[in-house]
């Protein structure tokens, strides 16, 4: 998958790197020519334009990648200017928009940005459900909604995931067991061992329930 990453300060470097890390292809973009210097090694290209300039945009190839994000905190103007540029003009299928409050997160949306990540906010829900499940290895989806990655409890060890049958009982889903790096979806004639680590989906709630099974 290929990545754009225009504005590299602290959180689009640390974005950039990250997901060249991963293997993914990353365009990092920044008007800066030392932060550009920088980076070059650490990801697929590192370009430095001004980075309103749409033609600018369209020469270094940003309308060839998927996902686009626009990274630059300083000027929400400059956000706002960009997003429009590559979603009503360029026509990038995923564009990401990060900006500091819920105001500026409604203007980006209503200028074509696919998700806006509100940085304080998001951190501070993901905290939240932190300190709810401490047990747990959260990935949330909605405020409500997440997977979560718990070792199995011991009262699951030994049956099968039909006769557990969490949803009935915890009204969530036992939908995979993670084994080593890979992630296995699970049938319900799985067996859990004693040191699964299972992944559930459902609402924080209902997962918070497992930590008392």
């Amino acid at each position: 998958m290929k990545f754009g990453i225009i504005g590299l300060g602290r959180f689009g470097y640390q974005l950039a790197v990250s997901l060249a890390e991963q293997g993914c292809e990353v365009l990092a973009v920044d008007r800066s020519e030392k932060t550009i210097h920088s980076i070059r090694d650490h990801v697929t290209q590192a370009v430095c334009i001004d980075i309103t300039d749409e033609q600018s945009l369209i020469e270094i190839g940003i309308g060839a990648v998927d996902t686009v994000v626009v990274a630059t905190g300083e000027s929400f103007a400059q956000s706002v200017l960009i997003t429009t540029l590559l979603k009503k003009h360029l026509k990038i299928p995923n564009v990401i928009a990060r900006t500091s409050n819920q105001t500026y997160e409604t203007i980006l949306k209503l200028v074509g940005a696919d998700k806006v990540l509100v940085l304080e906010r998001d951190m501070g829900v993901k905290f939240a459900y932190q300190l709810s499940l401490p047990m747990a290895n959260l990935v949330p989806i909605t405020n409500n909604f997440a997977l979560a990655y718990i070792k199995a409890p011991k009262s699951f060890v030994g049956q099968t995931v039909s006769k557990i049958d969490c949803v009935r009982r915890y009204h969530i889903s036992c939908i995979a067991v993670q084994k080593g790096t890979n992630v296995i979806p699970l049938g319900q004639n799985y067996v859990v061992l004693e040191n699964d680590v299972l992944v559930f989906a459902g609402d924080k709630k209902y997962l918070a329930s497992l930590m008392h099974v």
